[in-house]
């Protein structure tokens, strides 16, 4: 296009501007179109080569703001200002009710009211404006902290980079929400990768979460997230009610869900969750159920928090809907903490607009309660549309002389036996120190973000590092450096492996099929097994074989290969895993006289995760060309640069000061804040060890429970050996003389509560002001208080309850002058 005059190209800015927020409107709020997506575009490119032309005139909040470009490898993370709660949820209505009293007797009265709106199944996202501008974007995280996503929301086209014309806005609030992909828009992504032969996306909400945390915002422009905000946090806000701040929202033209409702008692609560029970799959977004909160902020105050969930909001979560499937087998999974859980293996059913082929089964007494048997047809629910669930077995269809399925008594991870305590439904695999998943929840801890925070030793690379035997406790870290030159290879991930219910290793029928062929894509062996969901296991390998024979200039070899398996999967008598076969029967369809030596390969694999261990550790001669087409069954591996990024982050993570290090060592019942306390009481891990038992019970917080976790910690060998293996490594065991500063110890001894809202302190920043004064912050009214610091609408019930039991109530102001009793004499002598 010809450049315009500078009058001329802003009246065009001003009114392409208009027109293509008009269309976006229509788009994602009203769910309908009046131009294409090519005219939209094209009035998208007219606007962007205007204001290239005159780069002045583009305004924050633009159109071609949203267009994407940045790229992030990787996302820094940012504390909430305050934590991102997630709620408790409810299945009936009877538990609704219990809900509904619970207020009533936390309130004292029934003066109140409900505000519902349906429960999106999305990402939640809090935004931070400052100045009406949008300058931060955080994903929930763990409710702490989460990831910085602001380049990536600012593609959201229905959330405002720019608050205008509005004086009564604060020049700091925060706005929360849902960012999701509608069912129209994920259809819209699935038919392109249909027709570009890659995999499908399993459902909308994993698929906006993918998207949320893509490196290139340009890609996630064009995947046209959207997002319902339903939550106001500023100082000062003007309003005493919830749905008063939803229209404050939406008059700043925040995208708000038509679904909000005020709601006087439970029975118009209740009628609205009928109301939505059908309506809601006519929304385009997934819901699962409906959020009930209190409406008015101070009864919302006043009625507070457990340490997880608020106790003035709910979810109410709508049964799925059912279908039957026949169990295949059940395999075992081997928790962080030893404890064992039995998953179902199904026949494909299509549940709640996903395809479920697993549930679990919780424990031993729920396999006993269904009385499950082999090639049993059970009914199958989504609990909340979410976790897939045998409720019943379907006894009518129960085949004639089908065995009972048992228990296993070994663990599959490590073939230990399995212990029960009395009383308890779980088994566990009492080998901590040796088994994989055990090791791995100690590991995970260990270099988790408040512990040493090396992120780079994620969960995939460390479960690998444990499974090839590099990693057995958190010393072993700081010998990695030592040895990385043998990490390059070694594979990463293994989610395209499981195990049958003896701990035999079975491997993904995509990849057992790219092994077997030569000359075949992934994509296109996808392609056909997306096409063939429902078809059986062995049936399904046929069909390929089969196709697989039309293919001019295909091998006879691979024919043969496929065939081979075909014939080894009738032969065994393996668990079926619905699309997993066994890596022994694979191999021996490769290896020369492999059928002979089925016997050898299927005991090597028993109780291996990987193919790379089974490799190592089987002692197999393999020549150059079967290896080749064997590692084919491998997932990815270690290259260079990850090896040097988690080098890196082992590196820095020298420096994490002692609570940290305290902390992250994993001593039963010692949390972040104990581990806190703990440090600065005793300043070195030394000091620690050789207090005695009324030292540490002098010390708030600190009880008989917690003083037995320490002393059978630090009374055993191997964790006085990691110690000082640590030591060894440089990891810091002594508080620094910088970390042992107070800004005074005006507060040395006492436990204090702060209640109400404040005028100088958001809430963590009061806990951390009472703590750099040498206090203790306590979160609940207990007699064990020194005083209450009282902020502005303190809830009556809290202030009752610290009057009846004789707890000083301080002012904000009052409470200052103890922290500073010199300020006070200043301002007496002025």
């Amino acid at each position: 296009m010809n450049k315009p005059s500078k009058e001329e190209a802003e009246k065009q800015i001003a009114a392409l501007t208009e027109t293509i927020n008009y269309h976006n409107h229509l788009y994602y709020q009203e769910d309908r179109a009046e131009i294409s997506d090519y005219e939209f575009d094209q009035l998208l490119k007219k606007l962007t080569d205007l204001e290239d032309f005159y780069p002045e005139l583009r305004q924050p909040d633009s159109p071609t703001q949203r267009v994407g470009g940045t790229i992030t490898k990787n996302f820094e993370t940012a504390t909430h200002a305050v934590r991102m709660l997630s709620l408790g949820n409810t299945y009936s209505k009877e538990e609704l009710k219990a809900f509904d009293e619970r207020v009533e007797k936390g309130l004292g009265h029934r003066d109140f009211e409900y505000l519902c709106e349906l429960k999106f199944d999305g990402v939640a996202i809090s935004l931070v404006y400052e100045n009406g501008q949008l300058v931060r974007a955080v994903t929930r995280g763990d409710g702490y902290k989460g990831d910085v996503v602001t380049e990536n929301v600012k593609t959201i086209r229905t959330i405002p980079l720019l608050v205008r014309g509005e004086e009564s806005l604060p020049p700091y609030f925060e706005v929360r929400g849902e960012v999701f992909l509608s069912r129209k828009e994920f259809d819209k992504i699935n038919k392109d990768r249909i027709r570009r032969g890659e995999t499908l996306l399993a459902n909308p909400r994993n698929a906006a979460s993918g998207t949320i945390k893509m490196q290139d915002s340009a890609v996630v422009a064009k995947r046209r997230l959207n997002c319902y905000l339903y939550q106001l946090i500023a100082d000062d806000l003007p309003m005493q009610k919830h749905h008063q701040a939803i229209d404050r929202l939406k008059t700043w033209g925040f995208n708000i869900s038509p679904t909000f409702r005020k709601c006087s008692d439970l029975d118009e609560v209740l009628a609205y969750i009928e109301e939505w029970r059908e309506k809601r799959h006519q929304l385009p977004v997934e819901t699962d159920g409906v959020v009930v909160k209190i409406d008015d902020y101070r009864q919302q105050e006043e009625l507070g928090f457990t340490a997880k969930i608020p106790r003035w909001a709910i979810a109410f979560k709508y049964q799925a809907e059912s279908g039957t499937a026949t169990l295949l087998s059940v395999t075992y999974q081997v928790g962080r903490t030893g404890a064992i859980t039995p998953v179902a293996n199904l026949s494909p059913v299509f549940l709640a607009g996903t395809t479920v082929k697993r549930a679990s089964l919780h424990n031993a007494n729920e396999m006993l309660r269904l009385d499950l048997h082999e090639g049993d047809v059970v009914r199958v629910e989504k609990g909340g549309e979410i976790i897939p669930k045998i409720t019943e077995v379907v006894r009518e269809k129960r085949k004639d002389g089908s065995i009972p399925v048992r228990f296993i008594t070994t663990c599959p991870e490590c073939g230990s036996n399995l212990e029960r305590k009395e009383g308890e439904a779980k088994h566990f695999c009492p080998n901590e120190a040796g088994c994989p998943p055990q090791i791995l929840g100690r590991m995970e801890h260990f270099v988790s973000k408040r512990a040493m925070d090396i992120d780079s030793l994620g969960t995939e690379r460390l479960r690998s590092l444990i499974q090839q035997g590099y990693l057995s406790n958190p010393a072993d870290i700081y010998d990695l450096p030592a040895k990385k030159d043998r990490l390059l290879g070694l594979e990463i991930s293994d989610d395209h492996y499981t195990k049958s219910s003896e701990g035999y290793l079975l491997v993904g029928i995509k990849k057992a099929l790219y092994t077997l062929t030569q000359q075949v894509r992934l994509k296109e062996i996808e392609s056909f097994l997306e096409a063939q969901q429902a078809t059986e296991l062995v049936e399904k390998i046929m069909r390929f074989a089969h196709q697989w024979d039309t293919i001019p200039g295909k091998k006879a070899e691979d024919t043969s290969r496929l065939h081979c398996l075909v014939e080894l999967l009738k032969e065994q008598n393996f668990d079926a895993v619905d699309d997993f076969v066994p890596v022994a029967s694979v191999l021996a369809c490769i290896l020369p006289e492999g059928r002979k030596r089925l016997q050898e390969l299927t005991a090597l694999s028993k109780n291996k995760s990987t193919l790379h261990e089974l490799l190592m550790r089987g002692d197999l001669e393999i020549s150059e060309a079967d290896l080749d087409q064997i590692n084919k069954l491998k997932g990815g591996t270690f290259q260079e640069g990850v090896i040097q990024n988690m080098m890196e982050g082992i590196r820095q993570s020298l420096s994490q000061p002692f609570p940290n290090v305290l902390f992250a060592l994993g001593i039963r019942n010692i949390g972040e804040n104990t581990a806190n306390v703990l440090a600065r009481h005793f300043k070195s891990i030394d000091r620690l060890m050789q207090a005695t038992d009324e030292e540490l019970l002098d010390i708030s917080g600190i009880g008989e429970t917690l003083l037995h976790s320490m002393r059978h910690f630090f009374s055993e060998d191997k964790n006085l050996d990691i110690i000082t293996r640590l030591k060894a490594h440089g990891l810091r065991f002594e508080l620094e003389e910088a970390q042992m500063t107070l800004a005074s110890r005006a507060l040395e001894g006492k436990k204090i509560l702060a209640s109400g809202k404040l005028n100088h302190f958001k809430r963590d920043e009061i806990i951390a002001f009472i703590e750099s004064h040498g206090g203790t912050y306590v979160k609940s009214v207990s007699k064990n208080l020194d005083f209450i610091v009282e902020g502005e609408e303190m809830g009556p019930s809290k202030k009752e309850k610290a009057t009846k039991m004789g707890i000083p109530l301080v002012s904000e102001e009052e409470f200052l002058e103890i922290c500073n009793p010199s300020k006070k004499r200043l301002n007496d002598a002025q």
